[in-house]
């Protein structure tokens, strides 16, 4: 990215938006790339606090009267030598009629004069007026040779013992997707905390890190100790993660295989569709992070949504490789395709962008997204080249609903050779793997009230008690179902038997 601002600002080009929340760090690149130039320019920073003042220079050494915006652009194109002026958080006044057509008066001024504005701002908001005008680049988090400076300095300073390479590595991959600030406090919180900073220490800048991620509002970091053991049945959908459980180390660069890019899950409500997601999180060793659609909306101010949504997709690529998971994506996207007149296209806009990211993205982002409601989804999201595959959970078959007794009874019983796990199975055909777990945990509350232990009659009993979902919405789960036969890969076991199923 730093060669490329260099490039614009030697190609002459009046304005260039910077997205970042590194102002000191940009400022350094923007002041080498200044004096690298020939001839040098000098470089000045604008706030709303203290107008402008000359990069290097203290504060107190401003240019007088230049804190309203539309003074500071009017004093930049006064001056005559050539120069690089950063505006920082320039956003909220950047609507104004009076900024816009001020910014404009100076890109018509700047022709010839090597003079270039860079608006400087955590989140990127670009009037109309505008658009032809600016160049928008994003400034890059720390990448492992920066990051390497930084635990370099940390070394240094406490004079710890030198790191071997392995070491070195593993802090090195785990405070990557931090800010080079964030990079050094979580260094020292690793050394306060054990009083050295080793190969050890890489669970606390793990642990900071999470919190960092949660801090974003927008992101989750989901940790889940269950294996994909803990989910019965599903054979083929487990292979199929299972096959790609290394898809993202070196070794399979070098084979050739391409990175996966993600899969959708589709499927019949509580059976085992977000568990699965989770617990693949678990089998490929990735961390786990879950992107709330609902939080991404913000109304607050215009393209604040769309903000939040890049700065979410930004922090996920950071530290890829990862999951990026999305739970009913049907009710996340639902009304973008006519949202014009709900919410001023909002939603169509957050759409088109995740459609464009999902579709472009080289970083090693695995997207895992479920769905109930096939027909909520917009059409674009099912198209080839999406997704690497589209998986259909049906109801548990049989023998997997002999597998999910089995599971949901061993968490709560060491011992249980007692219950008839196949009359289970009979009894609950066309309960959902949720709707069996409640069924047990029903039959434990009856007992539990009478002060003795549940039985395989007090099941049965919660089981007839149940009205299954694939009752009471038979119509909704038989549509999906038609729908999934030619569409969609059965996550079953056997195809036949998937296909064979009925209520």
């Amino acid at each position: 990215m730093q060669e490329e601002l260099n490039i614009l600002i030697q190609a002459q080009y009046p304005l260039i938006y910077l997205v970042t929340s590194e102002e000191e760090r940009a400022e350094q690149a923007i002041f080498t790339i200044a004096q690298s130039l020939k001839p040098q320019r000098r470089v000045y920073v604008w706030t709303v606090t203290h107008g402008i003042v000359e990069y290097g220079q203290p504060r107190n050494v401003t240019q007088h009267n230049t804190v309203s915006p539309e003074a500071a652009i009017e004093w930049i194109i006064r001056q005559r030598e050539p120069g690089i002026f950063i505006l920082k958080d320039l956003h909220p006044f950047i609507d104004a009629p009076a900024t816009t057509r001020s910014l404009r008066d100076a890109i018509a001024s700047f022709k010839g004069t090597q003079k270039t504005i860079v608006l400087m701002s955590p989140m990127q908001q670009v009037p109309i007026e505008l658009e032809k005008e600016v160049v928008v680049l994003d400034f890059p988090l720390p990448d492992m040779g920066e990051l390497n400076k930084v635990l370099n300095n940390h070394i240094d300073h406490y004079r710890g013992r030198r790191l071997t390479t392995e070491a070195r590595e593993k802090l090195l991959r785990a405070a990557l997707g931090l800010t080079r600030d964030e990079a050094e406090k979580v260094y020292r919180k690793a050394q306060v905390t054990t009083g050295r900073l080793s190969e050890e220490e890489v669970d606390i800048i793990l642990s900071e890190k999470k919190q960092l991620i949660r801090r974003n509002g927008i992101l989750e970091y989901i940790e889940e100790d269950a294996t994909i053991d803990a989910v019965g049945g599903l054979e083929e959908l487990k292979k199929w993660l299972k096959q790609r459980s290394n898809a993202f180390t070196e070794r399979a660069r070098e084979y050739g295989l391409p990175q996966p890019k993600g899969m959708l899950i589709l499927g019949v409500p509580g059976c085992g569709k977000s568990l699965i997601a989770k617990t693949t999180s678990r089998l490929w060793g990735l961390p786990l992070l879950r992107l709330d659609m609902g939080r991404v909306y913000d109304g607050s101010m215009v393209g604040r949504s769309e903000a939040n949504l890049r700065n979410a997709l930004k922090t996920a690529e950071s530290i890829s490789p990862a999951i990026l998971f999305i739970d009913e994506l049907d009710k996340s996207f639902a009304g973008s395709t006519g949202s014009s007149d709900s919410d001023g296209g909002t939603s169509s806009r957050i759409f088109g962008s995740f459609l464009t990211w999902m579709q472009e993205k080289k970083s090693p982002v695995f997207v895992m997204a479920t769905a109930n409601r096939v027909e909520r989804l917009p059409g674009e999201f099912l198209r080839k080249g999406r997704f690497d595959e589209i998986f259909f959970v049906d109801l548990p078959t049989p023998e997997e609903r002999q597998d999910i007794f089995k599971i949901h009874l061993s968490k709560r019983r060491k011992d249980i050779s007692r219950f008839d796990l196949e009359q289970l199975s009979k009894m609950s055909d066309g309960f959902s793997g949720a709707e069996i777990e409640q069924a047990i945990v029903a039959a434990m509350y009856e007992a539990f009230a009478q002060d003795r232990e549940f039985t395989q009659l007090d099941i049965i009993a919660a089981i007839k008690a149940t009205l299954p979902l694939s009752r009471t919405m038979q119509e909704q789960v038989t549509a999906l179902r038609d729908w999934a036969r030619q569409r969609a890969r059965p996550a079953a076991a056997s195809v036949a038997e998937y296909q064979r199923m009925e209520f």
